[in-house]
Formats: C-alpha cells, sequence, structure tokens
C-alpha cells in the first residue's frame, strides 16, 4: 500500500500539480503566525508548547482520523492517506524553477535566469555569472528534492499511515516560519522549532545523502561527506550530491569537483531521477517482506 500511494501520488501530481504555496505553505504559515501570537511571551518552553500544539496536534489528529477510517472501512484510510501525502510530497513543487532555469541558462538569457533564481530562493542574485546560477539552482534543487520527496518519503515509512508525512511537512514549513525568519540567537520561541526538525530530519537527512551516494560517485560522495563541514546540517546533501556529480557546490569537493553548469544541471536531474527509482525499489522489498512476515 505504501508503494501504491507512492506512485500514484507522485503519477497525479505530474497531472494535476497541487497550487502548494496557496494550498499549503500560505495556510500553514497564517496558522504559526496566530499560534506564535497566542502562546509567544518571550521564553523558549513557549515555542516548545506551541510547537507540539501545531506540528504534534496535526500529526494526531491525521493519525486518529487514518485509525478511524482504518476501522470504518481500509479504503477510506488508503485514500486519507494518498490526500494527505499528495499535499505533502512532490518534485513539481520546485520542478518548474529548475526546468525554466535550465532553459534561460541554455538560451544565454542571464538576466531571466536570475530573476528565476531570485524568486525560487527568496533572495537577490543580481550579477550572477552563468557558472554560479547554475551552482545555486543545483544546490537549491538537491536541497528541494530532499525537503520535499526524500525527506517525506523516510518519514511516511518510519511512521503508520501519513503521520510521517504530515509530521516532516508541518516541521519543515513552522521551521521555516518561525526558525527561519530571523538569525537572532536570542529569539527563544523560534529556538525549539529550529531543534525539533532537526531531530525530525536527523535521519532523512542522512538518507537522503546515502541515496544520492549510491546512485552517484560513491567514493566522491563519501570521501565529500567526510570532509564537510559539520556545523551546517544541510551540507551532508549537498556534499553527498557534490561528490555524487563531480562538482563543487557550497564550498564543497574543491579539489576533485569541476566548475557547475548547465550540462551539470542535467546530470542533477538524472541523480535525482536514479535517486527516486531506488526509493522505490526500497519501498517494493519493503512491502515484499512485510508480506512474508505476515
Amino acid at each position: 500500500m505504501v508503494l501504491f500511494s507512492v506512485i500514484l501520488v507522485l503519477l497525479l501530481e505530474q497531472i494535476y500539480p497541487m497550487p502548494y504555496a496557496r494550498l499549503v505553505r500560505e495556510p500553514v504559515a497564517v496558522l504559526a503566525e496566530w499560534v506564535e501570537r497566542r502562546f509567544d511571551a518571550g521564553e523558549q518552553r513557549d515555542g516548545a508548547w506551541a510547537w507540539w500544539a501545531l506540528v504534534g496536534g496535526a500529526t494526531a489528529l491525521a493519525g486518529l482520523v487514518y485509525a478511524l477510517l482504518s476501522w470504518l472501512n481500509p479504503m477510506l484510510a488508503g485514500l486519507w492517506t494518498i490526500a494527505l501525502l499528495y499535499c505533502t510530497l512532490g518534485f513539481r513543487q520546485f520542478s518548474h524553477y529548475f526546468s525554466a532555469i535550465h532553459l534561460a541558462l541554455r538560451l544565454d538569457d542571464l538576466p531571466r535566469a536570475r530573476a528565476l533564481l531570485a524568486e525560487w530562493r527568496g533572495q537577490p542574485v543580481e550579477g550572477l555569472a552563468a557558472s554560479e546560477i547554475a551552482r545555486l539552482t543545483i544546490e537549491q534543487a538537491l536541497l528541494a528534492a530532499h525537503r520535499h520527496v526524500f525527506g517525506v518519503l523516510a518519514c511516511f515509512v518510519l511512521l503508520p499511515g501519513p503521520c510521517g508525512a504530515v509530521l516532516y511537512r508541518l516541521a519543515a514549513e513552522v521551521d521555516a516560519v518561525w526558525g527561519g525568519r530571523s538569525a537572532d540567537p536570542e529569539d527563544r520561541f523560534a529556538r525549539f522549532a529550529q531543534r525539533a526538525f532537526a531531530v525530525v530530519d536527523w535521519l532523512p537527512l542522512r538518507l537522503s545523502a546515502l541515496v544520492f551516494a549510491v546512485v552517484g560517485n560513491f567514493e566522491e560522495a563519501m570521501f565529500s561527506w567526510r570532509t564537510r563541514d559539520e556545523s551546517r546540517e544541510r551540507s551532508l546533501v549537498l556534499a553527498s550530491g557534490a561528490g555524487a556529480l563531480g562538482v563543487r557546490l557550497d564550498g564543497l569537493n574543491e579539489t576533485n569537483g569541476e566548475a557547475a553548469d548547465a550540462g551539470h544541471m542535467h546530470s542533477a536531474v538524472a541523480l535525482v531521477w536514479r535517486a527516486l527509482l531506488l526509493w522505490l525499489l526500497l519501498l517494493l522489498l519493503l512491502g515484499f517482506a512485510g508480506l512474508f512476515a505476515g
């Protein structure tokens, strides 16, 4: 059922892409800000209570509805799982940016490529050369593939029903709203959201890095993994991706990697698709293991 749900959602979102920002990100941001106004009294424990109320409460609710529907009719529970997975997982949430930037670089339309990258990253990128645009686009794509696909898949497999997918997506979005709004170390309310997502993402992050290494240049990926800046968690995925592609990313793999270009963007797409195929194979094997164990 897990493999069927994932494949169905991936196919469905290719045909009917969800307007993710309008239907998921923006409502979650509004709700997170509302919860913050009700809970924030300037202490870290306020952020903890708010996080558990929002993320923990929504995850528990998703699990309770799943359990109730399973009791009524397993088909209804399956539809509930597919609906929530459709809201939390998918390539189309970011792939249109990557494709448009790739096309603009191939046409030597640097102003358009810069504008698209700035819109995607939410940061100005004026004056960047084509190689820098390609590098930042590959970095953004690898991180987005982890955040929107592979991280969600990992948690979806680990927790019952749709609970894992809901937990991962909400933890990521709440961290973006509370933890990502400011670099102020004294922001005690936001600190718990940052730490909570780091805990939730600890295993998925390593699984994504390992899968990129397996489907790419394993030796170089492991070398980049070992020599990365361990103080930056996101460097795990980028280090593995840099080594797997043989390209320099985020100051990583400086010795053996090549400078990024539009050709490496095509290689990055192929790497992500191979990673997805490996995930689907693993889900198939887990399904067979469950059948034999039962």
